[in-house]
């Protein structure tokens, strides 16, 4: 399950390779609230964001409740074991069978990535919820995720640290009007300047761009259909 946002939209315009994830992927669940907004100016009419965080306290819930296992995979060092203390707290069922951490670079590591497939074989999560960010955790659910024999794979970018405290989350007013992404920016705009201005800038251009060819191509074929009728005429 992939949960894609405006930058992951830009990214799939310029990466292959995650165009190729994202194809492999069984469920695809708008996570940026950006969606929904460009879906409707483009006729297509979403019907609502689930935030990759909500989605991932919500299935934990679920797993739970029905005795299934889960796997926390990524996350800053620290911030999974504090989420999985958040969530048995608040679902007491909740089985989390194993935390990995890989080190910066692991993906260009074979030995890395066959010893974390071993280690999520080894414990035999129901589900699995990647925390890479993107595109790491698209290419990883991917590439690597199906051999490390996990039925469910989710990517959930940020939410360990969410869930477990690192960060604090917009308040419910900027998540109602789609500006959680300038709260964030707010908290660490060092890191986030690129993603979050240019970024958007470009998903706006591309929304705008895809409109404008959309009723252009319309207007070609209205003009087509009546210079067809005006002819038989």
């Amino acid at each position: 399950m992939v949960t894609p946002n405006a930058q992951h939209v830009v990214l799939l315009e310029l990466d292959a390779s995650l165009r190729e994830a994202y194809s492999g992927a069984e469920l695809v669940v708008a996570d940026g609230a950006s969606l929904p907004l460009a879906s409707r100016l483009l006729g297509e009419k979403l019907r609502e964001r689930i935030a990759g965080v909500d989605l991932f306290e919500q299935l934990c819930g679920q797993a739970a409740a029905r005795g299934l296992s889960v796997f926390f995979l990524g996350g800053r060092p620290g911030s999974a074991e504090r989420a999985a203390e958040k969530l048995r707290r608040r679902f007491p069922r909740l089985r989390v069978v194993g935390m990995r951490c890989p080190p910066l670079g692991f993906e260009g590591n074979e030995i890395a990535l066959a010893a974390i497939e071993e280690v999520i074989r080894a414990a035999r999560p129901d589900i699995v919820f990647v925390a890479l960010g993107a595109p790491k955790q698209e290419r990883w659910m991917h590439l690597h995720g199906r051999r490390s024999g996990a039925p469910v794979l989710v990517g959930v970018g940020g939410s360990f640290e969410i869930v477990g405290g690192v960060y604090r989350r917009a308040p419910r007013w900027l998540q109602r009007i789609a500006c959680e992404w300038l709260f964030r920016l707010l908290l660490e705009p060092r890191r986030l300047w690129r993603r979050y201005l240019l970024g958007n800038c470009r998903f706006l251009w591309m929304v705008l761009r895809q409109l404008w060819r959309e009723r252009w191509l319309r207007q070609e074929l209205f003009g087509f259909a009546a210079a067809l009728r005006a002819r038989r005429s």
